[in-house]
């Protein structure tokens, strides 16, 4: 089983690059520092589920789509 930081980490950075926008704007979008973003990223960090869903706000979609380990 994969671990849930790895799927969240792939996850929100995949849906950034769809949208083509930084780990600066992410974080301006979702009111969070950016080097929080980076720190989700590289699996540092282990957000809140309230996290969760302001990053699938920013990003346009859900917060079980950020944590589906079958997307890619």
């Amino acid at each position: 089983m994969e671990d849930v930081r790895a799927i969240l980490a792939r996850n929100i950075k995949a849906a950034r690059k769809r949208l083509k926008i930084s780990q600066e704007e992410l974080a301006a979008r979702a009111e969070i520092d950016r080097t929080y973003v980076s720190g989700i990223e590289r699996q540092v960090r282990n957000p809140t589920i309230t996290v969760v869903a302001r990053f699938a706000e920013a990003l346009e979609t859900t917060t079980a789509n950020l944590l589906d380990g079958n997307s890619r």
